[in-house]
């Protein structure tokens, strides 16, 4: 099966591709993926979307089109695929519908995981890492057992830059401008089918495969 996976940051999109990937023996494609496999490889589009990368600068639809385009007519693509990320506009979009369609494919689902913002803010908000082995905790869900220090090796914890409040709140807007119109999009494709992520992650992938059962 063909698969998109939307939601919102923090949603745990990324949890459930990984978990749909294992049991459907599906590849998992998250565009840092693709976007690192074709820098590595150093493709035409991975020199194009490095140059920019490098400035700090957004990778342009163009470029990042094209990289997905490449990656989807890798053999392990030829079954199926689970895009995590991609598309994340409109545009994006339209081009994936065109560039499969030129291949004789068609996405099969887009599963979308729903979770308030209120949630989402107190998920990402309250994650944090160690600043010697990386191991994340959160102080709700997953709390460490001494305070600010690393269960695993006394390292301290802290919040990344891009765990506070205001940058949180920030890629909530950028999410609701640029990616929450593809609801509507897949909508009136007939391809959307909604997931409840705010329950525990056990019901979440019962949920998933009922989804993705009915649509075999």
């Amino acid at each position: 099966m063909n698969l998109v996976l939307l939601g919102a940051p923090g949603a745990g999109k990324g949890t459930q591709a990984k978990f749909i990937a294992k049991k459907y023996n599906t590849p998992h494609i998250s565009t840092g993926d693709m976007l690192r496999a074709a820098i590595a490889d150093k493709t035409m589009l991975g020199i194009k979307a490095k140059g920019y990368m490098d400035k700090g600068e957004l990778v342009p639809d163009e470029v990042v089109v094209g990289i997905v385009k490449e990656r989807l007519l890798e053999e392990d693509c030829k079954m199926g695929f689970i895009l995590d990320g991609f598309p994340r506009t409109v545009f994006q979009a339209d081009a994936l519908k065109k560039a499969l369609a030129g291949e004789g494919k068609k996405l099969g689902l887009v599963l979308n995981v729903e979770v308030s913002e209120d949630e989402l803010i107190k998920r990402l908000t309250g994650r944090r890492s160690c600043k010697e082995c990386g191991k994340v905790y959160h102080i709700i869900f997953n709390p460490p057992k001494n305070g600010d220090v690393c269960d695993v090796c006394g390292g301290e914890l802290y919040q990344r830059d891009d765990d506070t409040v205001e940058t949180v709140n920030n890629r909530l807007k950028v999410y609701r401008e640029q990616t929450l119109p593809l609801i509507d999009y897949y909508r009136k494709e007939g391809l959307l089918k909604n997931v409840d992520g705010v329950k525990p992650v056990a019901d979440v992938e019962r949920s998933v495969i009922a989804v993705l059962e009915e649509a075999r």
